[in-house]
């Protein structure tokens, strides 16, 4: 049974067509133990704001759970532009860690705002997989993501948590390749070079650094025990 994410209450046993994605920031655990929970919750505000900003009516966060969102869109078209707003907004934002997001689109029960299925399993499954930077996709996304000239390439078949059969998944590319940002080894934050806390270079490979704290660290743990 097919149903607009509108907000209508289901009748009992009725299940719903929608596409769900998971974001989250990679190397966020990193992050908190080199800056602190303050820096942490400030950081977490910040996401907030941009994920509510990229909705634009054609998603609804569902919940956020520590450094990690859940959106629902009633199909692959309106996911597909919300994470593309998003990670566009991204790149305006200094030091900030880079996402990692994963998409699905099949059949859930809604009950009290909260969506329950394999879809819903699969796409946090999908998001579990992704690298920092990556957007990774069901097959059930990609024709709706090529229409929109989003190129989608195959990443081959893996093997998710708990879901008996291996499922082949797409790279989505929806990031900016004009982004070319360094990622702080330390923290895992993305920096931009000309506001960097602190550069190193280190056996013919440059380092770049959030802060001189993570400098410290840095060096604290490459020295020879």
């Amino acid at each position: 049974m097919r149903r607009r994410l509108d907000g209508n209450t289901p009748p009992p046993g009725a299940l719903m067509q929608a596409t769900f994605t998971f974001v989250d920031l990679a190397g966020f655990t990193a992050l908190t133990e080199t800056h602190g929970d303050e820096a942490a919750a400030a950081l977490i505000e910040r996401f907030g704001r941009l994920v509510t900003n990229a909705l634009a009516n054609e998603a609804r966060l569902v919940s956020m759970v520590g450094d990690g969102a859940f959106l629902v869109a009633a199909g692959p078209p309106e996911a597909v532009r919300v994470l593309g707003r998003l990670l566009r907004l991204l790149e305006g934002e200094h030091e900030f860690p880079m996402l990692r997001a994963g998409l699905h689109h099949g059949e859930a029960a809604e009950r009290a705002g909260q969506f329950y299925g394999n879809a819903v399993n699969i796409a946090a499954r999908i998001a579990g997989y992704a690298r920092g930077g990556q957007v990774l996709c069901s097959e059930s996304v990609v024709a709706a993501a090529r229409a929109a000239g989003v190129s989608a390439q195959s990443v081959g078949r893996v093997s998710l948590k708990n879901l008996r059969q291996p499922l082949e998944l797409f790279a989505l590319g929806l990031a900016s390749a004009d982004v070319t940002d360094p990622i702080d080894p330390v923290c895992r934050m993305r920096v931009r070079r000309e506001q960097a806390g602190a550069h190193l270079e280190l056996g013919g490979t440059e380092y770049w650094f959030c802060s001189p704290e993570c400098l410290r660290v840095f060096l604290r743990d490459a020295a020879p025990a």
